[in-house]
């Protein structure tokens, strides 16, 4: 159970990786698009004309799907996992999870609320970082601990 506490919170980094490189990359493309001559139409339903825009559906599932549901499952790991910590950095994993949706939700509205969205996400990822990093030297402590028991001969 640590090694999949450890992997869970790995993943929800490279799941905010992937969240900070889809919108670049479709904000990138929206860009090129408009300086080409594009126009956007807010309120048609259709994705805008330029490939890059499929980013912004990606973080968007990613962001309010996939993200929640790991952070989620990481929480219900952690009671298994029997890390010291873990079930306090899931649980600040998830609160950070619902703060990130609020903000990018709010961002649509008040334009400030994306850049606490762009803040919220280095602490998530680095929040993520360290519960991986705490599983992976808790799963390797009792085997040290065993090592150090037997005498050398």
């Amino acid at each position: 159970m640590r090694n999949a506490y450890r992997y869970l919170a790995y993943l929800i980094c490279g799941l905010v990786m992937l969240q900070a490189a889809v919108a670049v990359w479709s904000i990138a493309g929206m860009e090129k698009y408009l300086q080409d001559g594009g126009t956007i139409d807010f309120q048609s339903e259709s994705l805008p004309d330029f490939p890059e825009a499929t980013g912004f559906m990606i973080h968007g599932m990613n962001g309010m799907m996939v993200i929640p549901l790991v952070a989620l499952i990481l929480l219900g790991v952690a009671f298994a996992a029997k890390i010291p910590g873990g079930v306090m950095f899931a649980g600040v994993i998830v609160a950070l999870v619902a703060l990130q949706i609020a903000l990018g939700l709010m961002g649509h509205s008040v334009a400030f609320m994306g850049l606490l969205h762009g803040i919220n996400a280095l602490i998530l990822f680095g929040t993520a970082l360290v519960a991986g990093r705490r599983a992976g030297a808790a799963a390797t402590e009792p085997a040290a601990r065993r090592h150090a028991a037997v005498p050398a001969a």
